[in-house]
């Protein structure tokens, strides 16, 4: 590539609605640019590491035999209704109707469509397994775009399906996928942490998550540098000591209620004159699961995990109960709610608080709270669930030492399905005893374009991208200093050659520029190797060699420049085109 013949709109400042590193340096190397509210254009340096990251999950999808297709984005409503998620998947996803007030959507994933061909054409376990996958473009109607590629509306999707005849067969295959996901970012140049997750509305009985550590990531995971357990928060657990320090001496106290009037937080009910801490507190949420309202109990300074709350409630729906729902089944307003006596919603209560007593909750009766609670007593009928956040520096649940706390950045998830779909639709094989049996699935999940971003909100400093040699656009940015100097466009003409037929490739920087500006860029662009063609070092057989997390630039002879940057793209998993 030539600088003066391509399309490189790079840009000296920040966007200003660009918060994150990757955000602000793919738009400013010219890599990306945004059409809508999360929908970006792929320029053209954006789409050559694109296709090399494609590439690296082509290998490494094939290496373990699947099989690639390439399904239709546009999906039909029946077919969603037959899995149950046209309604599960509610405002995020997008809806449409043909000319003919047929309802589609655009898939967000595709697992309707695979266990519909799976259902059509295996009837065997003879078949079996197979795994099958495509790089396609998925949809969802985020409500809050943002972060650049790391939260959108449009995106690719490496997304593979398992078809086994048994469960031993799936754990294998989920087994094969995360071998090849560890190989994947890997060669991608990712450092990934592998963590316990909630499955939300794909379903099944287990999922793993692929994260990155990074500040820019919206997930939290806990982990502990001890034993190795990593965990989404979604998910995580923690050894909590909760002593049952309010417990009164002797016999437990009847229920006594007492007026609060004005107090609606836990906060307000620990001040004066009432000064009930809020370790002592039970704080009480109202819930609506599958359209039937559920009461969440958690200890007044814990955090209910609403990921939690959903796989304790089993729901495929779950969302926060609107004001006057609330008011409708409590009879009371927030603030002033509690457990205590409720019939007509199922109750849940965090484990923590089993065996607990001289409590404060509300009385459900607006301006009132009821002290001397005692959970085995007034709360007997609360199912016992695992609700609460965990919180850095609480124990590990594997081995008690403290857990640490961190955002991280999602670019892969792995799902045991089991017979989630293939029940639903009706996607059954013979087994070997000649009896029909559910097909057991798996899906498995990579964001392309979230790799993109990850490398760079991985590999940047204040100059701009360091790309990985895998996925880097361009190997090689060749720089003649001095474009009015025959002699050293010459030379930069003829390496430029050289370079090209030993495969390896080269953005030559053609532009008649300062030296200084063609270095910016290149450094801003992230290409891995620099070099740069100038009279002095013409003058000897020389040209200066700069790898770009270098701070040192070195002198090397014109002849040996294809021999080195031959062997720094094979070192850096790079390919050459040759």
């Amino acid at each position: 590539m030539r600088t003066s013949r391509s399309f490189v709109p790079t840009l000296k400042e920040v966007p200003a609605d660009a918060q994150v590193a990757s955000h602000q340096l793919l738009v400013r190397a010219g890599f990306i640019r945004q059409l809508a509210a999360g929908i970006y254009s792929m320029l053209p340096l954006g789409q050559r590491s694109l296709l090399k990251i494609t590439r690296i999950i082509r290998e490494e999808m094939e290496a373990i035999g699947a099989q690639e297709f390439y399904l239709p984005a546009l999906n039909p409503r029946e077919l969603w209704e037959e899995s149950g998620r046209w309604t599960v998947m509610g405002e995020n996803m997008f809806r449409l109707k043909d000319r003919k007030g047929a309802d589609l959507c655009l898939a967000m994933t595709h697992e309707e469509v695979f266990t519909a061909i799976a259902r059509a054409e295996l009837r065997s376990y003879r078949q079996l397994p197979q795994t099958w996958y495509q790089l396609q473009t998925k949809f969802r109607d985020e409500p809050r775009p943002k972060s650049g590629l790391l939260r959108v509306r449009q995106f690719t999707m490496k997304d593979s399906y398992s078809f086994d005849v048994d469960r031993q067969g799936l754990d294998e295959s989920f087994e094969h996928h995360r071998q090849a996901y560890v190989k994947i970012f890997g060669r991608c140049g990712l450092r990934t942490i592998q963590v316990e997750a909630h499955s939300g509305a794909m379903g099944g009985s287990g999922s793993t998550e692929f994260m990155v550590p990074t500040d820019a990531g919206e997930d939290l995971i806990a982990s502990c540098e001890s034993c190795g357990y990593a965990a989404n928060t979604e998910k995580a657990e923690s050894r909590v000591e909760t002593p049952d320090r309010y417990a009164a001496a002797g016999a437990t106290p009847p229920l006594e209620e007492f007026a609060t009037p004005g107090v609606t937080t836990i906060e307000e009910l620990s001040r004066k004159p009432y000064g009930v801490s809020a370790d002592q507190q039970l704080k009480t949420l109202i819930y609506v699961a599958d359209d039937k309202p559920v009461v969440a109990i958690v200890r007044g300074d814990d955090q209910l995990n609403e990921a939690k709350l959903q796989t304790a409630t089993s729901a495929q729906v779950l969302r926060p109960a609107h004001p006057e729902e609330i008011a409708k089944w409590m009879g009371a307003r927030p603030g002033s709610l509690g457990g205590i006596g409720v019939r007509n919603a199922r109750v849940f209560l965090d484990q923590r608080l089993v065996g607990l007593s001289g409590l404060v909750t509300g009385a459900n009766r607006d301006g009132f709270h009821v002290r001397n609670v005692s959970v085995p007593r007034d709360l007997a009928h609360a199912t016992v669930a695992d609700l609460r956040t965990v919180n850095a520096g609480e124990g590990c649940p594997r081995c008690g030492k403290p857990l640490t706390v961190g955002k991280a950045l999602e670019v892969g998830h792995i799902f045991k399905l089991g017979t989630r779909y293939s029940e639903t639709m009706g996607a059954r094989v013979l087994d070997e005893s000649g009896k029909e049996v559910p097909i057991v699935m798996g899906s498995y999940g990579i964001g392309v374009e979230r790799i993109l971003a990850a490398a760079v909100e991985l590999h940047h400093d204040a100059d701009g991208i360091r790309w990985p040699m895998s996925i880097a656009p361009l190997h090689v940015a060749l720089l003649p200093l001095q474009m009015q100097d025959a002699a050293v466009r010459e030379a930069a003409e003829k390496l430029y050659g050289s370079l090209g037929d030993a495969g390896i490739e080269v953005l030559l920087d053609d532009r008649d520029e300062r030296a200084g500006v063609k270095f910016k860029d290149a450094d801003l662009i992230g290409i891995p190797l620099r070099i740069a063609v100038g009279k002095k070092g013409l003058s000897e057989g020389k040209v200066e060699w700069k790898p770009r997390g270098s701070a040192q630039v070195e002198l090397i002879p014109m002849a040996d420049a294809v021999a080195r940057a031959k062997e720094a793209v094979a070192a850096g998993g790079g390919w050459l085109a040759r």
